[in-house]
């Protein structure tokens, strides 16, 4: 219902980048920069500066901006208000997801969900934890799913479920018959970590720090860039690694990997992060619910 380019402008406004939310309007480039162009001319004045390859609001565009929000938000209190009279949960939420929990612990979830409430469309985006916390500021996604701490204090965080993390070995390896390891017998191997961002990185960095160790201690990690990646270079017997419970149930069952718990154990939170919104969207409020419901199911089962 709102007016399309007042739309794009806000999109441009909220990330400073005619690319990035070209990207997120599923538009091209010309055609957002058209758009702004049609604004900059009902006003009669420009609205963004573009200097030296940055983008920023001019004062024109930092009122325009402020009262968009205004607009975009009746909006929804409006639209949510309907829904809720005629008790109809219907709309379109994008779901972002750090990678162990897309690949995961999503999935099922979703499907769920998707099955009980079809007039929800659900759509999905894939980073790792810094990625998706950066989207939740943004605004680019309605609902994050996070592994690890979010230290940014404007958002709302959610903890799911406590996630086990475990040295992985091939069977044949020297520590696959221990019932636990301490984490310096773990570095006298070759050690196979995630990307820097990565929540399952930070969380084993910092359990390290913790207990005292040499922080450039896994400087030299052969850094991979998904838990799939990791797991194949372990059984390829190119190294160890240190990864979620929750990522390997299948090569648990077949036994091409041997899981150890850590001396002392390593876990961390799986949270739902959000913005602190104003108003209430019926749709996100069901399926924070059964999310809800989906976690607690699974500590009963853990």
């Amino acid at each position: 219902m709102a007016d399309r380019r007042l739309q794009v402008f806000h999109a441009v406004a909220r990330l400073l980048s005619f690319t990035k939310a070209a990207e997120v309007l599923h538009m091209t480039q010309p055609a957002v920069t058209f758009q702004i162009r049609q604004l900059e001319d009902q006003f009669d004045t420009r609205l963004f500066d573009r200097t030296h390859n940055r983008v920023s609001l001019t004062e024109a565009g930092k009122i325009v901006f402020e009262y968009s929000e205004r607009i975009f938000e009746q909006y929804s209190e409006m639209e949510n208000a309907i829904r809720e009279m005629t008790n109809d949960i219907s709309g379109s939420l994008t779901i972002g997801a750090s990678t162990t929990i897309s690949e995961y612990m999503l999935p099922s979830l979703l499907g769920e969900f998707n099955s009980k409430n079809p007039d929800v469309r659900l759509r999905l985006r894939v980073s790792n934890t810094e990625g998706i916390v950066s989207m939740v500021e943004n605004n680019v996604i309605d609902l994050g799913v996070v592994e690890g701490m979010v230290n940014n204090k404007n958002l709302l965080v959610e903890v799911c479920r406590q996630d086990d993390l475990v040295l992985i070995v091939p069977p044949t390896h020297a520590l696959a018959g221990k019932t636990a390891v301490k984490l310096k017998d773990v570095l006298d191997y070759p050690f196979i970590c995630r990307e820097e961002g990565s929540g399952t990185r930070e969380v084993v960095l910092d359990y390290l720090y913790a207990l005292g160790m040499d922080k450039h201690a896994m400087n030299a990690c052969l850094e991979l860039g998904s838990p799939e990646a990791v797991k194949g270079a372990v059984e390829a017997g190119m190294g160890v690694s240190i990864v979620s419970s929750a990522s390997i149930g299948k090569e648990l069952k077949l036994g091409s990997l041997v899981a150890i718990p850590l001396d002392p154990p390593l876990t961390r939170d799986f949270s739902f992060v959000r913005q602190r919104q104003k108003f209430k969207v019926r749709a996100m409020e069901e399926l924070l619910e059964f999310a809800r419901s989906y976690c607690e199911n699974l500590k009963k089962q853990k």
